[in-house]
């Protein structure tokens, strides 16, 4: 303790006295402040019920519900990021080290022949002696300025900002075969779409041949009629086509080729739709994971910024061993081959020719590189879940009047149909008729996948059911950063 008391006694004194002037900080700081819910147009007022975590349960489809679950586990994006999660850790640990005492122990054997021309005196000169050292030595920096707890926190804040990553990384993967599957349902209903077009054109060419064989149309509706089965078999195969590289892309999100070969996907109309929110807040906007990453990078910097002023003073350790040291491995436990020191160890920057100013001026650069960069996020979230909420209800009026011209273009091809085998009317209206009630079957087909699609870009946007859970040391940095004095100030926006 009275070792304690002196180095505290010469910080103090070196601090007083002026001893540090020549490492001047002063003019260096950060300039980006982060963006508040005000500024952003986002409601602050009311909050409705989060994202659920399996949110792609609520679409009722347990052919998804499997192929979610086997890319969460096989996947090699998701065990990348939780790889880069468990370096973050480590470093945590690393930095959490750096603030207790450190013990080393010390053990060397030498045989070795002393020169009989140098400063060694005899018996020792020109003679080959053992020697060995057994001690024990400890350290403790007294982090009198909070360099180490600073480098611990920007540690804390990055394994916090990994751990974001990590979920965003599951959020974006469970979103991606979502997205693909229900691009699987939908080609997979144009192929039935095709495929009814197909036997519909291959009907109507029977019937127009019974015409022209009782002599009731010409060789021209007959050439009509047999140039709409290529352009059917064209289309069925364009789809088969989208279909075998939408399977691949699925192979790939689910880590395991060929995996999905023989997937039959399920109806597009027993999938369930989920409700949309019209009024998006920023509470939770703010429970997007790459949201909390870029916040915690933010704090990172921060931390970082802490740690390069700390450098601007003295660092001051102390330092003692004891143990035993003799030449002769005979005397190395005698009493008289003891050896211990104890005492208080500084380190004093006055002419550093710039180089603390640089680091400090580049740990600032970063921090207000993260800040903006957590600016983008947030503005990129809202403008991401703008567009989902805008295309979600634009898909909801389209096909309303979808729904309508195609009960309308279903009835005037029955009709055109009941004309022309009544010879009534001529193959060009059948055409004209059939043309227009395929283009609005497929038109309902892409508008429900668009639909269903949307819903999963919508809740990925706000945040696919992510909730922060802190590191089990992350647990305390929470308490330092709550006391400790903050570079930049999130005006309540998305804080943890």
């Amino acid at each position: 303790m009275a070792l304690v008391s002196v180095a505290g006694l010469v910080a103090a004194g070196l601090i007083a006295t002026g001893a540090t002037g020549c490492a001047d900080m002063s003019g260096i700081a950060p300039q980006a402040s982060l963006r508040d819910a005000p500024s952003l147009g986002l409601n602050t007022a009311t909050a409705p019920a989060p994202v659920a975590a399996e949110w792609w349960r609520d679409f009722g489809d347990e052919t998804l519900n499997g192929l979610v679950a086997q890319a969460l586990q096989t996947s090699p994006s998701l065990k990348l990021a939780q790889a880069r999660l468990a370096r973050a850790q480590a470093a945590t640990d690393v930095a959490h080290a750096a603030t207790l005492p450190q013990v080393n122990g010390q053990l060397d054997l030498t045989r070795q022949r002393y020169t009989a021309n140098g400063a060694v005196p005899p018996p020792l000169a020109g003679s080959i002696r053992e020697s060995a050292t057994a001690q024990l030595a400890a350290s403790w920096e007294l982090d009198f300025f909070g360099k180490n707890r600073a480098a611990l926190d920007a540690a804390l804040g990055s394994a916090n900002a990994a751990q974001a990553d990590a979920q965003a990384a599951r959020v974006l993967l469970a979103s991606q075969v979502a997205r693909s599957y229900f691009q699987l349902v939908r080609l997979n209903e144009q192929s039935g779409v095709a495929s009814r077009t197909l036997a519909q054109r291959e009907e109507t060419l029977r019937l127009v041949r019974d015409r022209v064989n009782a002599g009731l149309d010409t060789r021209l509706e007959l050439r009509q009629s047999e140039g709409g089965l290529p352009e059917a078999r064209l289309q069925f195969e364009a789809v088969q086509e989208q279909m075998a590289l939408t399977r691949n892309a699925l192979n790939a999100l689910l880590g395991q080729p060929n995996s999905a070969s023989a997937l039959v996907p399920s109806a597009q109309s027993a999938i369930k739709n989920v409700a949309l929110m019209p009024n998006i807040p920023a509470d939770l906007l703010g429970r997007r994971a790459d949201i909390a990453a870029a916040r915690w990078r933010v704090e990172a910097s921060s931390k970082d910024v802490a740690n390069a002023k700390t450098q601007f003073y003295p660092n001051i350790n102390l330092v003692a061993f004891a143990g035993f040291s003799s030449i002769g491995l005979g005397n190395l436990l005698n009493l008289g081959s003891q050896q211990w020191g104890v005492g208080p160890a500084l380190r004093l920057p006055i002419f550093e020719a710039g180089r603390l100013r640089a680091n400090l001026r580049g740990k600032t650069a970063d921090l207000d590189a993260a800040v903006e960069s957590y600016n983008a996020a947030v503005i990129d979230a809202v403008r991401d879940v703008a567009d989902q909420v805008a295309s979600s209800q634009a898909i909801g009026r389209q096909q309303a009047e979808q729904r309508e011209a195609q009960e309308a273009a279903e009835s005037a091809y029955d009709i055109a149909v009941q004309r022309y085998k009544a010879g009534l009317g001529n193959y060009l209206n059948v055409l004209t008729a059939e043309t227009s009630v395929l283009a609005q079957r497929r038109l309902a087909v892409d508008l429900a996948g668009r639909a269903l699609e949307t819903q999963v870009a919508l809740i990925r946007a706000l945040g696919g059911g992510y909730a922060p859970e802190q590191l089990p040391v992350a647990q305390d940095a929470t308490k330092i950063i709550a006391v400790s004095e903050r570079p930049v100030s999130a005006n309540g926006l998305f804080d943890q």
